[in-house]
């Protein structure tokens, strides 16, 4: 396991801000006449683009730019970001991997600062090699920060695996080269990540009893 290397996804994986994330769309829809979602069809509809997302769940943006709800999501979730608790495990699972000499990092879709700034909010930056976000708010792509990433710190890509909790994890790592396990705790439901094929987990301490890393 020395050689392997773990690239995190952080909102739904590590963070636990799937019901912050539920409380500031229903804001968003309620203002805006739409109607509300519960978790289990949030799980349903989730996805990236963000913008796809918006327009899948009612906005119109032949009335209004996509930046206008963008930003009052933001807004929202920032204010109220540093209330969420790390999902169960996690820092049992990060320290895990720490002592075995995993090399472990960040990719995000959580604007740069704002990503920073929750890591070390919540205690974890120290775990990371390296932490990757995106330039602003619209959560369109990982994909140039997960090259990037890779490139910056020399990471081997035959022993690397991206664990995330959507099938934009997946595609972002099928994009990179790099293999994929998935956590059905996150912002989509299990059905849907099923159907990408990879390993699926519910919940992260089963990587520390799993021989999924060593496939």
């Amino acid at each position: 396991m020395s050689e392997t290397t773990i690239i995190w996804d952080w909102n739904g994986t590590l963070l636990n801000d799937l019901d912050l994330c539920l409380s500031s769309i229903n804001t968003l829809l309620k203002n805006r006449k739409l109607p509300q979602l519960d978790q289990q069809s949030y799980k349903e509809v989730f996805s990236f683009p963000i913008k796809d997302y918006y327009a899948t769940i009612g906005f119109d943006f032949s009335k209004e730019d996509f930046e206008i709800p963008a930003k009052e999501f933001i807004d929202l979730y920032d204010n109220q970001v540093e209330n969420c608790a790390l999902q169960p495990a996690t820092l049992e699972v990060l320290s895990f991997f720490k002592k075995k000499g995993i090399r472990q990092f960040v990719l995000s879709a959580m604007k740069q600062s704002m990503l920073n700034h929750t890591l070390k909010h919540n205690n974890i930056l120290h775990f990371f090699e390296g932490v990757a976000g995106l330039n602003d708010h619209y959560a369109v792509s990982k994909v140039e920060r997960g090259q990037q990433l890779i490139g910056k710190f020399d990471i081997d890509k035959s022993n690397t695996w991206i664990i995330g909790d959507t099938n934009h994890d997946f595609e972002v790592a099928q994009a990179l080269g790099i293999r994929c396990i998935l956590i059905t705790d996150g912002h989509q439901s299990e059905n849907r990540l099923k159907q990408t094929g990879c390993p699926l987990i519910s919940n992260l301490q089963h990587l520390v009893n799993s021989d999924l890393l060593k496939m």
